[in-house]
């Protein structure tokens, strides 16, 4: 009997387009390895779709496919994914629904929390190790107490200098890795811009520029054990600034679906020294033991060639094409795919239940009418 597994993509968020790439993509891994996919469709606007099997990205293009059903999600005592019928409803009920959200509240840990409350168990980490991975200031400030080398990173402040001179690179605080992002002189310029953009104006951080620095990029899984890929360099175009832009890392390539996500330019396994690959490996596997990431996971880096010295710069809990392409020399993509899967349904993150104590403290409340004096603001 083959496995029943969701595909979710889609949702709110400036990467809407490449999750649901990623999202076609992982159905047809495995639909083609004989399991059974509910592939499952965020609109923009917030609706969840059961779309039929094998859709194309052109389809999407008009907005949600021909053929879909719409899904009452529905919390509460009988929560689940229920679609109507003439007579009656039919509940979707997959053993584990893979992720393949990016960006935005589904990759920030609200489609974890979403899924919890739905009882369905979810790949790409809890609610609380997924938030961390979209705030850069936190995982910033993560990666600086574990001892993890990172550049220095503080928020866009309007009251406060910061601690580093320009030039600086102003990314979005919630985000992605490569939507919005500036390069600014002075504070007063990244100022700004911050108040000017709308990538920028939910918050931002400042990084110093450094325009020698090379990315470097390396996946982890963490099923059946930790492990890690080979690292890749993703080649950058000849724009002046030197950054890996949104469209060399989403659309450069060959043209069709593999575009940008399979066939990007890029150097892999990357030419790099071996000292320089094996500490990659150790960061990737300390970044794992720190955020408490789960699941299929791409750590973003920086080397200076010159001397050596690596950073880890920024997390994608739910990387782009699921980082199939960097585990191909390695392990199946289904097999991957598949271990992240059976990860969420087998070990799922759980917290204590919630429920009642012994009701001392609300024998002990008296009434809420009393502890309402004096809240009501100053007299005159």
């Amino acid at each position: 009997m083959s496995n029943i597994w969701a595909v979710v993509f889609g949702g709110p968020s400036p990467e809407h387009e490449i999750s649901i790439l990623t999202g076609l993509q992982s159905e047809r891994v495995l639909l083609d390895a004989g399991d059974t996919v509910l592939p499952l469709y965020w609109a923009p606007a917030g609706g969840f779709f059961l779309v039929p099997n094998k859709t194309e990205a052109k389809d999407y293009l008009e907005g949600v496919p021909k053929g879909s059903k719409a899904i009452d999600v529905r919390l509460g005592e009988n929560a689940g994914l229920f679609i109507k019928k003439r007579f009656g409803e039919d509940e979707l009920s997959p053993e584990a629904a893979l992720l393949c959200l990016h960006g935005g509240v589904g990759e920030g840990g609200g489609a974890a929390a979403l899924f919890s409350l739905l009882g369905i168990p979810a790949t790409g980490s809890s609610l609380f190790a997924g938030a961390v991975g979209m705030d850069k200031l936190a995982f910033g400030g993560l990666m600086a107490t574990a001892g993890i080398p990172s550049l220095p990173r503080e928020p866009l402040s309007q009251l406060s200098e910061p601690s580093f001179g320009g030039p600086y690179i102003v990314k979005p605080r919630f985000g992605g890795s490569s939507i919005g992002i500036e390069i600014v002189d002075d504070i007063a310029a990244a100022r700004a811009i911050g108040k000017a953009s709308t990538h920028l104006r939910a918050g931002a951080v400042l990084e110093p520029y450094r325009p020698e620095l090379v990315d470097l990029n390396i996946s982890f899984r963490t099923a059946p054990t930790l492990e890690v890929t080979q690292l890749e360099k993703p080649l950058r175009g000849n724009s002046e600034s030197g950054l890996y832009s949104y469209a060399e890392k989403y659309l450069a390539g060959e043209a069709g679906a593999d575009a940008g996500l399979t066939s990007a330019p890029r150097e892999f396994p990357a030419d790099v020294p071996e000292t320089v690959a094996d500490r990659a490996a150790e960061l990737a596997r300390r970044v794992a033991d720190a955020t408490g990431l789960t699941g299929i996971v791409r750590v973003d880096l920086l080397l200076d060639e010159a001397s050596g010295e690596l950073y880890v710069n920024e997390v994608n809990s739910i990387p782009g094409a699921m980082s199939l392409y960097l585990w191909a020399p390695q392990r199946p993509a289904a097999e991957v795919l598949r271990d992240a899967l059976v990860e969420a349904r087998d070990k799922p993150f759980t917290l204590p239940a919630g429920g009642f104590g012994s009701g001392a403290a609300l024998r002990a409340a008296g009434g809420i009418a009393g502890k309402l004096v004096g809240l009501d603001g100053p007299r005159g």
